[in-house]
């Protein structure tokens, strides 16, 4: 069956976009790549001491231009999203009526979108370790600590950081999610299951869409942003699939929250700038007009949200029980702390330990 989306025009698409700018020079890729190898072990080592969490394996760093994470991400999302691609394309087969396009005309028109997201989004990212879905015959690409070398090193020269501690400290973030998921057995797969399993159940409906959408405006009628948790996904999904989407969010919550956590600890005497570095970033982040549309309709602004939140958690749960509460929720599936309790960090204490009672337990402002 066709897929509903052309990969290949999205490549092209994102590439365009991807390539804006002056390109860098391929000498200042292969010293950045050189650079980020050895901070990049010396991150593991320290996010091993911080956490306990001991990784499966050396991590392998390698920095990339723009297009380069575009290919990489094309790979996973393509692979991922193959049971709602299908399901789409199997439903353009059967839709008729003056507004059908024709399944090739859809196709490409799905590219189009997809590759203008990637490419907007290849201009924003530093870092990446992402549990890619890519095909047996590109194995190379799996389990890699990825930095996309333009725009690190924008930011360097735009903002004057320090580079040997900015590496370090972007270093440090995405090494201690390469330990969350390689150095808990379990993590990999519960959280691939939970993202496969609520895309298996999306329905291509077009009304599901509609309904969506008077969802959405009822939701600003009553003040509140239909976007904030999730994303168009979240206006999709079913009862049953934003049950999994609140599983998802939690951890996602709780994995961000834990990275900014360890990444400020580990490096706290190492990274001296850590905390310019952060508030630089956070401003970048809470941009403004278009780019804010965008952000929300993706999700990324909930994405965003999450890393505040898991840290609340974080500091909440340690001022009950220590370090030692804590290392509970790697203890299995059913010890995560869900989204509410992500945002009330109190019922996953009373949940996980009840001799603490858990009383007064508020997540920090």
């Amino acid at each position: 069956m066709a897929d509903a989306v052309d990969w290949e025009v999205a490549r092209s698409v994102a590439g365009r976009a991807a390539r804006r700018g002056a390109p860098t020079p391929a000498y200042e890729l292969r010293a950045l790549e050189a650079d980020f190898r050895a901070l990049t072990a010396r991150a593991e080592a320290m996010v091993t001491e911080e956490t306990g969490l001991v990784p499966d394996g050396p991590a392998r760093a390698r920095v990339t231009d723009r297009a380069g994470w575009v290919d990489v991400n094309i790979a996973s999302f393509q692979r991922l999203l193959r049971p709602v691609t299908e399901k789409l394309a199997e439903a353009a087969t059967r839709s008729s009526g003056p507004l059908s396009l024709p399944p090739a005309v859809s196709r490409r028109v799905a590219g189009t979108q997809v590759g203008l997201l990637l490419g907007w989004m290849s201009s924003r990212v530093l870092g990446q370790y992402d549990q890619l879905l890519i095909e047996d015959d590109r194995a190379d690409e799996q389990d890699v600590v990825v930095f996309v070398g333009p725009n690190v090193l924008d930011l360097e020269r735009r903002y004057g950081f320090p580079p040997h501690e900015f590496r370090l400290w972007l270093a440090l973030h995405e090494v201690t999610h390469r330990a969350q998921f390689t150095g808990v057995p379990w993590m990999r797969a519960h959280f691939l299951g939970l993202v496969e399993g609520t895309l298996a159940g999306i329905d291509p409906d077009p009304r599901r869409l509609l309904d969506a959408v008077g969802r959405a405006a009822r939701a600003v009628l009553a003040g509140r942003n239909p976007l904030d948790d999730g994303g168009l996904l979240g206006l999709v999904a079913t009862e049953e699939q934003r049950g999994a989407l609140d599983r998802i969010g939690g951890l996602m919550s709780l994995l961000e929250g834990h990275g900014d956590v360890t990444m400020d600890r580990a490096g706290a005497d190492a990274v001296p700038s850590a905390a310019r570095f952060s508030r630089t970033l956070h401003e970048r982040r809470q941009r403004r007009g278009p780019a804010r549309v965008l952000t929300s309709l993706i999700g990324l602004d909930a994405k965003l949200r999450q890393y505040e939140e898991g840290e609340r958690f974080i500091d909440a749960v340690e001022a009950v029980g220590g370090p030692e509460l804590l290392a509970r929720v790697w203890e299995g599936p059913d010890a995560l702390p869900s989204w509410p309790e992500i945002r009330d960090p109190e019922r996953w204490v009373r949940r996980m330990a009840p001799d603490h009672d858990g009383a007064g337990v508020t997540a920090p402002a």
